[in-house]
This record gives C-alpha cells, sequence and structure tokens, in this order.
C-alpha cells in the first residue's frame, strides 16, 4: 500500500469515526449505512476532502445517507480523557492495513474490522484497547476476542 493509500485510508477511518462519534452509533452502523461502493468512493476521493472540515463532510452523509441519532455514546460515557477521533482513526488505519496485506478489496475489510466487535473494543475509551499495541489489535480481531 502507497503512502497516498494509507493517508486516504486515515481520513476515511477518521471519517467514520467522526461520524460515528456525531450520531452517536456504532461504527458498524456507520459503514452499514454507506456500504462498500460509498466507502470505496470516499476513498476515491479522501484527497480531495482533506481541504474541507471533517464537520462539513460528516454532516453532508449524514444528511444524505439519513443516518439517525443513536445511543452510543462513548464520549459522553467516558470517564477519562477521551482521545481524538484522528487518533483512533489511525488505531483503525493501523489494523486495516496490516489485514489487508494478506489480500482482499479494502473496503470490504473495512466493512469487516468496523463491523466487528474489535470496533466497540477500541471505542470502549474506559478500556486499554484502543492504545494497545497493532500486534496485540490485530491478533485478537484475528482470533475473534480479545486475547488475555
Amino acid at each position: 500500500m502507497s503512502e497516498k493509500e494509507k493517508n486516504d485510508l486515515f481520513y476515511v477511518c477518521s471519517l467514520i469515526e467522526f461520524v460515528g462519534r456525531k450520531t452517536k452509533n456504532r461504527r458498524a452502523v456507520i459503514v452499514k449505512n454507506f456500504g462498500k461502493e460509498e466507502i470505496k468512493r470516499q476513498l476515491e476521493i479522501a484527497e480531495l476532502n482533506h481541504c474541507l472540515s471533517f464537520d462539513e463532510v460528516a454532516d453532508e452523509l449524514i444528511d444524505y445517507f439519513h443516518i439517525p441519532e443513536g445511543d452510543y455514546d462513548t464520549v459522553g460515557s467516558c470517564k477519562y480523557e477521551v482521545p481524538g477521533f484522528l487518533a483512533i482513526g489511525k488505531v483503525y488505519q493501523r489494523l486495516i492495513t496490516a489485514v489487508y496485506e494478506k489480500g482482499g478489496q479494502l473496503e470490504e475489510i473495512i466493512c469487516q474490522i468496523f463491523s466487528s466487535f474489535i470496533s466497540d473494543e477500541i471505542s470502549d475509551f474506559n478500556t486499554s484497547v484502543y492504545y494497545s499495541s497493532p500486534e496485540y489489535i490485530k491478533a485478537s480481531y484475528e482470533e475473534g476476542r480479545l486475547l488475555d
């Protein structure tokens, strides 16, 4: 994966995290609403969207895909300092990049990871999963459970 592709992936992962926080939805809800085609399109236009605010892009996507307000408020329920959406986007970018190295369609892997158990674990800011090593997060994802 080229540096440009990694940057585009980072942007899209951060955007999904941003929209999830803004609408108080699990990240699986966001990728389900977007679908693989929209995720692919967002990867293609990521370089252009970099010049826009995340709020602007998120609002357009929320309106276009009619994403409802949810009750999954990981920011409001956090007892500690909340990591920024860009920091969490980086966690996802590293995981997706590592899984993608084995092959497959990038947009499919994005949907699988954001729809898996690991996404809720990463989004639980009252635990330490989001700042665990990339190797641990990947191994846990592949195992289908958090490793001891």
